[in-house]
């Protein structure tokens, strides 16, 4: 077997976890491991019946699709045909190991310095220096030049109370000073990225460098929405949450303004007579969007039970690559975490991707009034070699008359 493309964008693949090792017998159907791609994590199926003979790759370790990934075969079946046409390695051992936690940069300088001499910070040794053992280790650990510090011992030897004085005086001028100390050094974790992380960044950089982006930002009277969320909750055994009411609104939108719902294609724009609409979800690993197909012609509680079910399956990694393809317009809600508005960077293939923003009380003039009001700002980010700025206006000024009087999107 090979290692199959599991994504529409997919081009190398992250074996997290092997489930089974050289001499297990497995089905079709069995699976495997967890690989993780550019979109998910996900679980590789087994194509054939037989036995184990060969696992190419190890965990952790990255793997381009159509690279051999594991071979599987009869007992004692010579296999060394296929890792030729590879042109794979043979491994010595079993290739399965453990995922090592990552190490602090001060846990590899200290693991490092258990089998060196003491480190002075200008690397000036000095082979008469007098210091006791502990004072050395100190001095050390806090990465002292010890060559400051003056002994108070026998011949003028450094002993702890002279280091433990000496940090005193540091921390001292330290605070009347705010200036950093020789002592403080840097304590930092690097992750490595995984192949989400890298295309993540690979495809908005280029959005971001490609696509001109402008933005168009628009207030929203929510305190009908607000009404109408209390009424259907209050019928609906679904409930209904404002990113699904919002959804509805943009598709409903959408709808009477295909432009939006358009696509850069280089020699042409295309646009999309259907409404896929893509939610961005955050999940630990980075930045998943899961596609409600059609949402224009779905009702809220069925748009309501897809999100929350989108939302299971990535945090839980159980995402299929059908349910993160055919976007055609993306929203970035951020506003369940107290963000009151953001710009947000364009998703492609998509034309524009719409930023919403928590809704928050402020005072507002109703009938002459001042008045305290909810209210909420959504961003739209446009592609300007798609959508120009009165296309995108008007399409904010319809997402904002669904949401003041949401009955009409019920219709």
């Amino acid at each position: 077997m090979t290692m199959p493309k599991m994504s529409d964008t997919m081009t190398v693949g992250t074996l997290v976890t092997w489930h089974k090792k050289v001499g297990d017998i497995v089905k079709s159907g069995d699976i495997l491991a967890d690989v993780q791609t550019d979109k998910a994590t996900m679980e590789l199926e087994s194509y054939y019946d037989g036995t184990i003979l060969y696992q190419a790759i190890q965990e952790g370790q990255d793997i381009p699709v159509d690279a051999l990934l594991i071979i599987i075969g009869k007992p004692g079946e010579d296999y060394q045909s296929i890792l030729k046409k590879f042109e794979a390695p043979k491994p010595e051992t079993s290739p399965i190991i453990e995922n090592s936690p990552p190490t602090t940069n001060s846990q590899s300088e200290s693991s490092s310095s258990s089998s060196t001499s003491i480190h002075i910070v200008n690397n000036q040794e000095d082979n008469r220096l007098k210091a006791s053992p502990l004072a050395k280790k100190i001095a050390q650990e806090y990465q002292i030049n010890i060559h400051e510090v003056k002994g108070s011992g026998d011949g003028g030897r450094i002993i702890k109370r002279d280091i433990d004085n000496y940090l005193e005086l540091l921390q001292t001028q330290s605070t009347t000073t705010k200036s950093t100390t020789s002592y403080i050094y840097d304590n930092y974790e690097e992750i490595p990225l995984n192949n989400m992380r890298k295309v993540i960044a690979k495809r908005l950089t280029e959005s971001k460098n490609n696509a001109p982006h402008f933005y168009l930002t628009m207030k929203i009277d929510m305190d009908n929405a607000i009404e109408a969320r209390k009424k259907l909750n209050a019928l609906s055994e679904t409930k209904i949450s404002f990113n699904d009411i919002i959804i509805k609104a943009v598709a409903s939108a959408l709808k009477k303004h295909p432009k939006v719902n358009s696509s850069w294609l280089e020699d042409k724009i295309r646009i999309n007579h259907h409404i896929n609409i893509g939610v961005a979800v955050a999940i630990e690993e980075g930045l998943v969007v899961p596609v409600i197909k059609n949402a224009d012609i779905k009702g809220l509680s069925q748009i309501a039970n897809e999100v929350k079910e989108y939302v299971n399956k990535a945090k839980g990694k159980g995402l299929a690559p059908e349910d993160f393809t055919g976007n055609t317009f993306t929203i970035s809600n951020l506003g369940m975490f107290g963000i009151e508005e953001f710009t947000a960077i364009i998703n492609p293939p998509d034309a524009c991707i719409l930023a919403v923003g928590a809704i928050v009380e402020e005072p507002v003039v109703k009938n002459g009034q001042i008045v305290i009001g909810n209210t909420m700002r959504i961003t739209l980010s446009c592609d300007h070699r798609v959508v120009d700025g009165a296309v995108g206006s008007e399409f904010l000024q319809t997402i904002k008359s669904y949401l003041e009087d949401p009955l009409r999107i019920l219709l």
